[in-house]
Parts: structure tokens; C-alpha cells; sequence
């Protein structure tokens, strides 16, 4: 059965495993409760609903979510909110070295 996103079970529970922390700024999330923008969101690197992919598919905190929202990952990589985290194409998740690597 999918989630509200359309990711397939078995996926949705490959990338909760690998993706324990923000895939871009590496924090781990908290409870919703805890913090809104600290808590975990599905995210695609590449900006279509349609790719449904382990490539495609992470999780993310809504911070970084709401900052990239449909910005080019190469692009966002350069904005003021990833240089004043520190957020880098070196400091990123594997997942999403690889979209960098192949064009993101």
C-alpha cells in the first residue's frame, strides 16, 4: 500500500532506514511536537512527483524543504540559506552526492 505521496510501502521503508537525518544539512529530525521545521518531510531531489525512485525519493527537515522548494538542487546549493548552514555538495547525504553527480 502507498502513503499519501504514492511511495510504495517497501520504498517508503528503504529510504526511512537509510535517511535518519536531514539528506541535506544532517540533523537529526525531531517529533513534530518538538519542532516544526526540524521535523522529517519527503522530499524529491529532482523536482517531479512522478520520479518515485530510491535516487529520487529522501527525507529532508522542513527547513531545508521549504528553502529548496522548487529550486534546482545545483542551484540551491549556492543559496544564502545553504552557505550560512554550511551545507555543501561535500557535507550532503550519499544519496544526494549521487543526483549531484548525475546532473541535479
Amino acid at each position: 500500500m502507498a502513503n499519501n505521496w504514492n511511495i510504495p510501502a517497501d520504498l517508503e521503508q528503504e529510504v526511512r532506514e537509510r535517511d535518519q537525518a536531514c539528506v541535506y544539512c544532517g540533523n537529526e529530525f525531531l517529533s513534530h511536537k518538538e519542532s516544526v521545521k526540524a521535523s522529517a518531510s519527503w522530499e524529491h531531489i529532482i523536482n517531479d512527483a512522478s520520479i518515485i525512485s530510491r535516487d529520487n525519493i529522501c527525507l529532508c527537515c522542513r527547513g531545508c524543504n521549504a528553502s529548496k522548494g522548487q529550486k534546482r538542487l545545483s542551484d540551491w546549493l549556492l543559496s544564502n540559506y545553504c552557505k550560512e548552514r554550511g551545507i555543501t555538495a561535500d557535507t550532503v547525504a550519499p544519496v544526494i552526492k549521487w543526483a549531484i553527480e548525475n546532473g541535479q
